[in-house]
């Protein structure tokens, strides 16, 4: 079920962006064991995710993995978002996100997912994912293709790979994560902004902003939200 899967997610700190672009051979594919079953297998057994190409590794016959369809990635998301917070309205959370993307209030969008984050019981962090820049990632990726965006995990740049990119509405957003003790330390915008990501977004017309999210450790909250266009 939708719910399991979730809470094999949270278990295992499998972070949702990792679900683009996944690597699995024959064996992973027909594993059977449900106690010990890969989050790959059962994603793939469970028709979330799809064979999209095959490459030879000497002997070994490897399939890269990623989701059938848009809607299914939709669907899939929006899932996991109502199994983390519960008393989230996901289908309003997402025409919200819209609304608050068109219009680049960054601020509302950091309001919005600060309100999410409230909203996630404590048991949730029972495996300690407050620590993780993962977990905070997963919300921000499941938030972006639940409301049906055109959001890339770990794209690469010449310099490195950025958290996440979101293309809408005409323009590219760049995001970076870090997990901090407490106070901000400024260092997920500057991440950005000394290797560069944006350069490979640059287009005439195609304006593109680069969002730093810092999370308190213990606060498990937005510490630092930073923003700027180039």
């Amino acid at each position: 079920t939708p719910t399991f899967l979730a809470d094999l997610l949270s278990r295992r700190r499998f972070a949702t962006p990792a679900l683009e672009g996944l690597v699995a051979d024959d064996d992973l594919l027909s594993a059977i064991d449900v106690d010990r079953i890969p989050v790959e297998t059962l994603l793939f057994q469970t028709g979330y995710l799809t064979i999209v190409g095959e490459e030879r590794d000497e002997d070994a016959r490897l399939y890269r993995l990623d989701y059938p369809n848009q809607e299914v990635k939709r669907s899939l998301n929006a899932l996991l978002l109502e199994t983390m917070a519960p008393d989230v309205a996901v289908a309003a959370e997402s025409r919200e996100l819209r609304r608050l993307m068109r219009a680049n209030d960054f601020a509302g969008v950091e309001n919005l997912f600060r309100a999410f984050l409230a909203s996630i019981p404590n048991e949730w962090y029972a495996t300690g994912m407050a620590g993780y820049e993962a977990h905070y990632a997963s919300v921000f990726y499941s938030h972006f293709a639940a409301a049906g965006m055109d959001v890339r995990a770990e794209e690469s740049t010449a310099r490195g790979r950025s958290d996440l990119a979101v293309l809408y509405n005409g323009s590219v957003y760049l995001f970076e994560f870090k997990v901090a003790d407490g106070k901000p330390e400024g260092r997920a915008l500057a991440q950005i902004l000394e290797r560069g990501y944006a350069d490979k977004y640059r287009r005439p017309g195609m304006p593109v902003h680069l969002i730093g999210v810092e999370f308190g450790r213990e606060e498990r909250d937005i510490v630092g939200f930073e923003f700027e266009t180039v």
